[in-house]
């Protein structure tokens, strides 16, 4: 396997060109109209002075214009900043003035760059429009030629940088490099999704985002298999592009199984060509997932991964057996370990911090030595903030991020581990766990849940029902009702964002 990521285009448009590569609803581009027009984006950015090694802002949503920027951008040796499409002009600036970002292409309508921020750039383009100082991207396309030659770079090169959320402060780029997304789009296509140019991969989830953009579009573009976009994930609109299409690979996050689930009009028929699913992005209810499994026929993957890890590190395989609630075993060529606070690896089953080492982590955050250094040691030891632990047959298990434990009197609570047992109350649709403030024990349990649809809030059943099945100590004592919770723009639950008191406030 080569190390070049924008390869792999190339390569499957030669295997593949008449084949469809990505579809948006009446919109189609084959293999070998996606891989011109990507030369026609490498063309246009070396004709602006683009050169290997410079940063391009690519801030879209999920359409073929993204697909075309993203690889025409590689094939010219460019580094691509992926940006949320609803970022605003503090953000916007921020981005790109972090990135020294040289082009940005984004939708029209988008807010301008702060003008207080360092931005320099020496091109720009907009899709669907044409304000003041930029250019519209789809005329300049048309108007240039294809660029065939994807420039060389080397397997440590940079490729793409990730920013992190930044909930803990101000948001870092994780620097990708054409090893570590060539390798994991690699490994997931052939050891995990066993995909074939005969596969139709749905794309509802962001392609700024790690997850959509290499487990799904970067795997897909590997394989030769189609890649059906949709802008605006609901289940309603999920369920019918999938069955138009005959989608039969399925990446999605923990939400949008819960809502393909119990959608209205969730007829196991209608998916009848899905094959196999993957889970990440958080950790899926085992409730959900075996609920989605039988309802559905197929098999879903749970695994694990950040932004700073490609994203995949590990996985249920689909060789071996798989553990419902736990996240797997390693890809081919990563090792993790659990370790306590002394950096030890406790016995089996003894909890402690995840670490990652192998081809998929990050070379360091852009720009940031000190932050690089804490977070990967010496050894190559990328340290993620999940605790977890690993079980006799080798399985990891995530038991919940650090910064989510609760103390409640001095014993640990791990939410997910509450969260699980709510999920399997019959009327629960979606449930978080989080802490709130107390007087004497430091920290109270408290549970934000939506009922599905025809089901009745009932506090105190939600209240017994936990309290049933867990110790004393771990069973939310507030049991609070919402319409629905909120996320971030892959559909994971922000903790977060949850205001115990607001909510409070609102019910009294």
């Amino acid at each position: 396997m080569g190390l070049s990521y924008a390869a792999l285009l190339t390569r499957s448009a030669s295997n593949h060109p008449s084949r469809v590569a990505v579809r948006l609803d009446d919109r189609t581009l084959t293999y070998a109209e996606l891989d011109d027009a990507a030369g026609r984006m490498t063309t246009l950015l070396r004709e602006r002075g683009i050169a290997p090694g410079d940063a391009v802002a690519l801030m879209l949503p999920n359409l073929p214009e993204f697909v075309i920027a993203y690889w025409g951008i590689l094939r010219a040796g460019g580094v691509v900043i992926p940006m949320n499409p609803l970022l605003r002009s503090r953000e916007i600036g921020y981005f790109l003035a972090d990135s020294s970002a040289r082009a940005f292409i984004h939708l029209a309508g988008a807010e301008e760059p702060d003008p207080d921020a360092d931005v320099r750039l020496a091109a720009r383009w907009t899709v669907g429009g044409d304000p003041a100082g930029a250019d519209d991207l789809s005329l300049a396309l048309a108007g240039a030629a294809s660029t065939a030659e994807v420039l060389a770079r080397g397997a440590d090169d940079p490729a793409v940088v990730l920013y992190t959320s930044g909930t803990t402060g101000t948001p870092k780029g994780a620097v990708l490099t054409q090893s570590n997304l060539a390798w994991n789009a690699h490994v997931i296509s052939t050891e995990l999704l066993t995909e074939t140019c005969e596969d139709v991969v749905f794309g509802a989830l962001p392609l700024f985002h790690s997850f959509g953009q290499v487990v799904g579009m970067g795997a897909a573009i590997q394989s030769g298999a189609e890649l059906t976009l949709m802008t605006r994930f609901t289940p309603e609109a999920a369920l019918e592009v999938m069955e138009r299409d005959g989608v039969s690979v399925l990446p999605a996050v923990p939400t949008m199984f819960n809502a393909l689930l119990n959608a209205p009009d969730a007829r196991p028929e209608r998916l009848a060509s899905l094959r196999v699913c993957i889970s990440g992005g958080a950790a899926i209810p085992v409730e959900v997932l075996t609920g989605f499994q039988e309802h559905y026929a197929c098999t879903v993957l749970e695994g694990y991964g950040l932004s700073e890890t490609s994203p995949a590190a590990s996985f249920n395989h689909p060789d071996r057996p798989s553990k419902p609630g736990s996240i797997g075993t390693p890809i081919t060529g990563v090792q993790m370990r659990v370790v306590d606070p002394e950096g030890r690896v406790p016995e089996s089953g003894g909890v402690g911090e995840i670490q990652i080492r192998g081809h998929n982590v990050t070379s360091g955050y852009l720009g940031r030595p000190d932050a690089t250094a804490e977070a990967i040691d010496e050894h190559g030891w990328f340290s993620t903030g999940d605790l977890g632990y690993v079980d006799e047959d080798g399985y990891f298990f995530i038991v919940d991020r650090k910064k989510d434990l609760i103390i409640r009197g001095g014993y640990n609570v791990y939410p997910r581990e509450v969260e699980e047992v709510l999920y399997e109350h019959p009327s629960v649709l979606e449930a978080a766990v989080v802490g709130m403030p107390h007087d004497e024990l430091g920290e109270e349990i408290a549970a934000v849940v939506a009922v599905k649809p025809g089901a009745t809030f009932d506090a105190d059943a939600l209240r017994d029902h936990v309290k049933q099945r867990i110790a004393a100590y771990k069973y939310p004592r507030v049991v609070i009702e919402t319409d629905a919770l909120p996320k971030g723009p892959t559909g994971k639950i922000l903790k977060r964002e949850i205001s115990i008191a607001s909510l409070t406030a609102g019910a009294a």
